[in-house]
């Protein structure tokens, strides 16, 4: 059986547990010859397991929509109809579809958290990104972290040098100077962060430098990787696409479920701070000075800085970007 058709797996487990029932007897699953059961249920308790237990396999195990542990219920009610998930393998890819989802949008409110202080509590982002992405990756080497915890290391780590390069690029366009060699080694190892947002980056860059077939060719790339299983993600309001679920995704989380295939299907937000505007269309600039006057004084200090950046969603941008570069050529 595949081990990510989890819904057909409580199933049969459950139906398992109601063979023993129907014996009387439950043997414990590590310790041979021990009867889970013994002295522990009478049997009109017995019985009445059996009857809850029949009932939720025969009710198509909508009991998943009343579990309470970590909102699990709630969060499959949330979902859209046609994409709320019922028995078989759409009751699997609804489940995986939002965990999923759910998972990369925290990473992304902490990579923006990160973001703010390192912005603001340094004169030298360069150098407070350098620090940062060192103090990571040590700790992705200590050998005394989990796989989840290395995951999201290396996404955080990923997702930081491509801020690095942009700011490093952004430095070099507003001087008119050449942008170093090691420039490209910077964007080669931040372009997988997703399937989008990263190239797109990228392409303004090329875009602000005049370069038009290099954006043009970035551009088509990502393009030609947007189709209906990607996800679009975004960790700056989440209220406002908790509903928002692609159905092709879902199914293609329940195939796929390595760091590396999933973030293949995820289409991040494009964010760009005040340090990177020059590697951003002007017409963006006005994002990064909305918090002005009195109108500070009633945001929280996160909130203020997100009024001091540019974020769009990645599709829209896709092409916007390929309308100035377009026309340009």
């Amino acid at each position: 059986m595949d081990k990510n058709r989890l819904v057909e797996c409580i199933v049969r487990c459950l139906q398992t547990i109601l063979e023993f029932m129907n014996q009387g007897i439950y043997p414990h699953f590590i310790v041979e010859g021990v009867d889970l059961f013994d002295g522990k249920l009478c049997r009109e308790c017995q019985l009445s397991l059996e009857r809850a237990i029949q009932g939720m396999i025969q009710d198509d195990m909508h009991v998943l929509f009343h579990i309470q542990s970590d909102d699990l219920g709630q969060r499959l009610m949330a979902l859209p109809h046609d994409v709320r998930p019922y028995p078989g393998e759409d009751v699997n890819a609804g489940i995986c579809g939002r965990l999923v989802k759910d998972m990369f949008e925290k990473y992304l409110i902490s990579v923006r958290i990160t973001c703010s202080r390192l912005c603001n509590n340094a004169a030298d982002v360069i150098t407070s990104l350098n620090n940062e992405i060192n103090i990571l990756k040590s700790l992705a080497v200590n050998g005394r972290t989990t796989q989840y915890d290395i995951d999201y290391i290396n996404f955080v780590v990923q997702y930081l040098i491509s801020v690095k390069a942009s700011v490093t690029s952004c430095s070099c366009i507003q001087s008119g100077d050449p942008l170093p060699q090691d420039i490209w080694q910077l964007y080669g190892e931040s372009l997988n962060t997703d399937v989008a947002s990263s190239k797109l980056k990228l392409a303004s860059m090329h875009y602000c430098r005049e370069e038009l077939m290099r954006a043009a060719s970035v551009l088509n790339e990502v393009e030609f990787d947007l189709d209906d299983t990607v996800q679009p993600v975004c960790g700056c309001n989440i209220e406002l696409l908790k509903d928002e679920l692609s159905k092709a995704f879902c199914e293609y989380t329940v195939q796929n479920d390595s760091h590396e295939q999933l973030t293949k299907k995820l289409a991040f937000c494009v964010r760009f701070l005040r340090e990177e505007k020059f590697c951003a269309p002007r017409f963006l600039w006005c994002e990064m000075y909305r918090a002005v006057g009195d109108d500070i004084d009633y945001r929280h200090h996160t909130e203020r800085k997100w009024m001091d950046w540019a974020e769009v969603d990645a599709r829209p941008f896709l092409l916007y970007l390929q309308y100035l570069t377009y026309r340009g050529l």
